[in-house]
């Protein structure tokens, strides 16, 4: 999944790809790159980033979700936790619905998906909240939570994939713990998107700024993928593909092993 903030202060990207036309260039290269999903987001969700309007988040999200719909070459994500815009984008051709606050800051988004059949992809976060200070306990207690309102509004298991919110209101040894002990989260029984791309606890570890981030990122990608994620969320298409290419064959390996 290759992002695309149409922002002018996303934390790595910011002013870069939010006029139109180098949105669609960056989305293009993406795609040439390996991105299978493209990612398109309207409103910075760094920290203490100002919030935008609805308004302002659709006019910078929907012209490009059109111009990529109608290339019809890739699967459309919108990063939004609003329910309003995430119908807009839907109509005009997202396949994806992300929100980052799995349903728990609207959960209409919940009847998007059912109503339309859109993936819906369920974050975890730990803004605005008491944290339980087990980092995968934690985990359970949001994302059950984030089950439920979706199972109420009729969401298939098959549309749903989690996402463990890596850098959402998590200090870097919770992120590193929350990578370690990863494979304890399959026991949610549904498969996982990974963001770890450029985030500020790979940052700690490297020493690296954030445009200096990607083969760090790409270590992370790397490890999550032993571990069993299965999508992944990244600004350096081309370094993830390379270093996926590299852990996917060491996994077919493992797995024909442990089968035979």
């Amino acid at each position: 999944m290759g992002i695309l903030n149409v922002t002018p202060d996303s934390f790595s990207d910011g002013g870069l790809f939010n006029v139109p036309d180098r949105a669609i260039e960056q989305a293009q290269r993406m795609v040439s790159e390996g991105a299978s999903i493209i990612d398109v987001g309207g409103e910075s969700t760094r920290p203490g980033a100002t919030p935008v309007s609805p308004a302002e988040e659709q006019a910078r999200v929907l012209p490009v979700i059109e111009a990529l719909a109608k290339a019809g070459d890739t699967l459309i994500s919108v990063d939004t936790y609003r329910e309003e815009t995430a119908r807009l984008a839907v109509a005009a051709g997202a396949h994806i619905v992300n929100d980052v606050w799995g349903l728990q800051r609207e959960p209409g988004i919940g009847k998007l998906a059912a109503e339309t059949g859109a993936g819906l992809v369920i974050m975890h976060t730990g803004r605005e909240r008491e944290k339980n200070p087990d980092v995968i306990a934690d985990q359970f207690e949001f994302l059950e939570r984030s089950l439920e309102i979706a199972h109420e509004a009729g969401v298939r298991d098959d549309q749903i994939l989690l996402d463990p919110g890596f850098g959402f209101a998590k200090d870097s040894e919770e992120n590193l713990q929350l990578m370690a002990r990863f494979s304890e989260l399959h026991a949610l029984g549904f498969p996982w998107l990974v963001g770890t791309s450029r985030k500020r606890f790979v940052g700690y570890v490297s020493g690296k700024d954030s445009e200096a981030r990607d083969a760090a990122t790409a270590a992370t990608s790397v490890v999550l993928r032993l571990k069993g994620a299965a999508l992944f969320r990244v600004h350096n298409v081309a370094i993830n593909a390379d270093a996926l290419a590299v852990a996917d064959a060491i996994f077919a390996r493992e797995t024909a092993k442990s089968l035979s």
